[in-house]
């Protein structure tokens, strides 16, 4: 499959032109037009430091609908037991960056650049990205951050400083949103913590139409308070 190359115009080949790799196009920039252009077209940056930005679009997507959400009954005792102080928006760029440093079996490195961090801040500030955190004793132990368009939430990375924080995290966080009209929670490609979480996956046809869908619908909420 051919790679695209990317200039100076806000613009992205078909992301069904994307190889089974994944990878549709190099170059470009991560200004706000063109991640938000991205995401509207199921395509993100991922790539490493030192490496030009390369932009994806998976043939296979990893989401939690309302239907598939579900939330463990020791996940559920642990919210319940309060051990960690649940913030929204109060740390983000730390979230951030505790993804990156965050360790990740069989791989090296981490795709949370200088210019990705500089990049999501901005999309941050323009309320376009949001940190969910959990607190313990003054100190940030765990948290996730993503993207926020219509009604769909594009999950970036979590990290977890202490057992089940992050568990706790996704296990209130998910909820909410679809209590608040979100349709649809992203997390790009497997992974096991989101699975336990009644992630599915489906081709990219199917998540284009359910993207489509529901970017035109606005939640009753942006972001929990």
């Amino acid at each position: 499959m051919p790679i695209y190359r990317l200039d100076k115009r806000i613009a992205f080949p078909d992301p069904r032109l994307a190889g089974d790799d994944s990878l549709l196009a190099v170059g470009g920039d991560l200004s706000l037009p063109r991640l938000l252009l991205a995401y509207q077209h199921a395509i993100f940056p991922w790539y490493s430091e030192g490496q030009p930005i390369l932009w994806h679009s998976p043939p296979w997507r990893f989401v939690v609908t309302p239907e598939s959400l579900h939330v463990g009954r020791t996940t559920q005792k642990w919210m319940r037991r309060g051990v960690f102080e649940l913030r929204y928006d109060t740390a983000f760029e730390r979230v951030m960056r505790a993804c990156g440093e965050a360790p990740r079996p069989g791989q090296d490195g981490t795709w949370v650049t200088e210019a990705m961090v500089a990049a999501y801040t901005r999309l941050h500030r323009e309320g376009f990205a949001h940190s969910a955190e959990a607190w313990q004793d003054g100190e940030l132990v765990g948290g996730l951050y993503g993207v926020t368009l219509g009604a769909v939430f594009f999950g970036e990375s979590m990290f977890s400083r202490r057992d089940n924080a992050s568990k706790v995290v996704f296990g209130t966080l998910a909820p909410w949103l679809f209590a608040h009209g979100y349709r649809l929670i992203d997390s790009q490609v497997y992974t096991e913590h989101v699975e336990r979480f009644g992630g599915v996956e489906i081709d990219r046809d199917d998540y284009l139409e359910r993207l489509h869908a529901a970017l035109p619908f606005d939640p009753t909420s942006v972001w929990p308070a």
